[in-house]
């Protein structure tokens, strides 16, 4: 008799698990249309994905204009005339104002970057918005399983090299170094005082650049864009330089309510008399056998 192998372990739980389940199902059925989640939306072609938008991930438009690769003004004039950005890209691409291989790398990229944050964790379900003509053009689609699976790859990744995911949407500050002490002579002796800030842990020229734009005000989003790197990618590097301790999340203020105004002796004459208190009989009657006894 052949016995069936157990299934291998898994070591995140959200893995043996479809992030979306409507996602699934709608690859399932080969859907062509729009689904909006909290976080993002996923722009499907019969069941796969063909983009993805999040406003907390840099869009296709600054990825190809960032470093040089497409002037800004080329750009503009294509999105002028095209419906949507991946529209304007494929303009681009049939005018030969980009070569191919640099838009279907950066297509990917932007997709895979925005598609992990709208398959984040959301409080609100999703809604999906049925297209009956599907989309056909140059551009890679990827299938849904693919893009699952890359999601839950980030989140593991991110969660090794810093575990608090604070950091990834609240405005950034810079840390103090911790405080370096003095060695003890006698070990039998208490710890003795600090001598000063620590050496910082050095940091890559890369991370330099995200540490740069840490300011109180800005997120980890708004450094990506303003760099025009993947938002993935600058939040490896500020879980990073957070496990080093040289940036941490900015607190929120937490309100504080003020006491109410003192109310005015001819506003205290209107008010009406407060309540007498309510005295348990019981309550009196113990009280008045405590009194006898100590008496005695």
């Amino acid at each position: 008799m052949v016995r069936t192998p157990p299934p291998l372990p898994v070591r995140d739980k959200d893995a043996a698990r479809a992030l979306s389940p409507m996602l699934n199902r709608l690859a399932e059925e080969r859907a062509t249309g729009v689904l909006v989640r909290e976080h993002g939306t996923l722009h499907l072609a019969e069941g796969r994905v063909v983009y993805a938008e999040s406003p907390l991930a840099p869009g296709l438009d600054v990825l190809l204009t960032a470093h040089g690769t497409l002037a800004a003004a080329a750009w503009q004039r294509a999105a002028a005339a095209a419906e949507g950005p991946l529209r304007a890209a494929e303009l681009l691409l049939e005018s030969g104002l980009l070569p191919a291989g640099a838009l279907e790398l950066c297509h990917l990229d932007a997709l895979y970057d925005a598609g992990y944050f709208a398959l984040a964790p959301s409080s609100t379900p999703g809604r999906f918005h049925y297209d009956g003509a599907p989309r056909t053009g140059p551009l890679p689609s990827v299938p849904v399983v693919a893009l699952e699976r890359e999601t839950l790859r980030r989140r593991l990744q991110l969660h090794r090299l810093w575990p608090d995911p604070a950091a990834d949407t609240a405005p950034l500050i810079r840390a103090d170094p911790p405080a370096r002490r003095r060695p003890r002579e006698n070990p039998g002796q208490p710890a003795a005082e600090p001598a000063g800030p620590a050496r910082p842990a050095p940091v890559a020229p890369r991370q330099r650049a995200v540490l740069d734009r840490v300011d109180g005000t800005r997120t980890a989003a708004h450094i990506a864009r303003e760099l025009g790197r993947q938002a993935f990618h600058t939040l490896v590097d500020v879980r990073r330089l957070a496990a080093a301790g040289h940036l941490r999340p900015l607190a929120p203020v937490v309100p504080v309510l003020a006491p109410p105004p003192p109310t005015a002796p001819e506003q205290a004459r209107n008010l009406p008399p407060p309540l007498p208190p309510v005295t348990d009989p019981d309550i009196a009657l113990l009280k008045r056998l405590r009194d006898a006894l100590e008496a005695l």
